[in-house]
């Protein structure tokens, strides 16, 4: 591999060490990317992970943490490979969740590739107004 140095030594050794664990089959925490963005109804988590399917990520919810998992190998073949770059991949992400999801009711589904988690929002509960009786 080569490497430009960009006169930010901390990023450059991040990018180094990053790059040498993805050749052994580890990702950074930063994997897979991922877009959250919201609107009144619910938090939406996309995740990019292309070649992925249903059954090769996990999801779930512990603690109002939620993680986003897998661990996908390469089928055994009898090739001999003289380039691979494509490797066994293993990762997990963790997600502190807001107050006021409603974790019973997280969705998730697979469209071109992205991972989308849907994390809905609890009604939000208005004040209760209590009288005050005057007794006598």
């Amino acid at each position: 591999m080569t490497y430009m140095m960009t006169g930010n030594m901390n990023n450059d050794l991040n990018r180094f060490f990053d790059d040498m664990l993805c050749n052994w089959g580890v990702r950074n925490s930063s994997y897979p990317s991922v877009n959250v963005y919201e609107d009144s109804k619910a938090f939406y988590l996309e995740a990019a992970l292309p070649g992925y399917t249903n059954e090769d990520v996990n999801i779930s919810v512990d603690k109002h943490v939620l993680h986003i998992a897998s661990e996908k190998m390469n089928k055994k073949d009898d090739r001999k490979y003289v380039i691979r770059e494509r490797n066994n991949m293993k990762f997990d992400r963790a997600f502190s969740l807001p107050e006021g999801i409603n974790e019973g009711a997280i969705d998730a589904e697979f469209r071109n590739g992205i991972l989308i988690v849907t994390l809905p929002k609890l009604p939000v509960q208005q004040p209760k107004k209590i009288t005050v009786k005057v007794s006598a």
